[in-house]
């Protein structure tokens, strides 16, 4: 297993993984199969998107939105259950094909990280698992 670690900058951003996982694929000498990502956070998430100029902020108002603040009952940090619910809806992980150590992705599709909650460190265990 692969471990990639983020730092972010900000308390809600969208950040372009897609190069560090293409990266840990090469290194890994990985030709073909599926890279699983799996996020180790509960306030943070993964998932893919064109990141037209513009598109990251779109989207963290989106999710702005997309879960109201309501009275939590949540004692730890009542404020993060939104964060908690909004990276349980996008979710923690994503399985990437890889063909000729290539990710397989759409033309403008990237692997980004959704942060919720930063700024943080976040940690992202990478699995290469070969198919037949």
């Amino acid at each position: 297993m692969k471990e990639l670690v983020f730092r972010t900058k900000a308390e809600k951003e969208i950040v372009d993984i897609t190069k560090d996982v293409q990266k840990a694929v090469t290194e890994q000498s990985f030709k073909e199969g599926v890279c699983h990502l799996f996020l180790t956070h509960t306030s943070a998430a993964l998932t893919t998107a064109d990141l037209d100029p513009g598109t990251d902020l779109d989207m963290l108002d989106a999710f702005e939105v997309m879960v109201p603040n309501l009275n939590y009952r949540h004692e730890h940090h009542p404020e993060h259950v939104k964060y908690h619910i909004l990276s349980s809806l996008i979710g923690p992980s994503l399985c990437v094909p890889v063909e000729k150590g290539e990710l397989v992705l759409g033309a403008w599709q990237k692997i980004i990280l959704v942060e919720l909650g930063g700024p943080r460190e976040r940690s992202i265990a990478l699995r290469f698992q070969k198919t037949e």
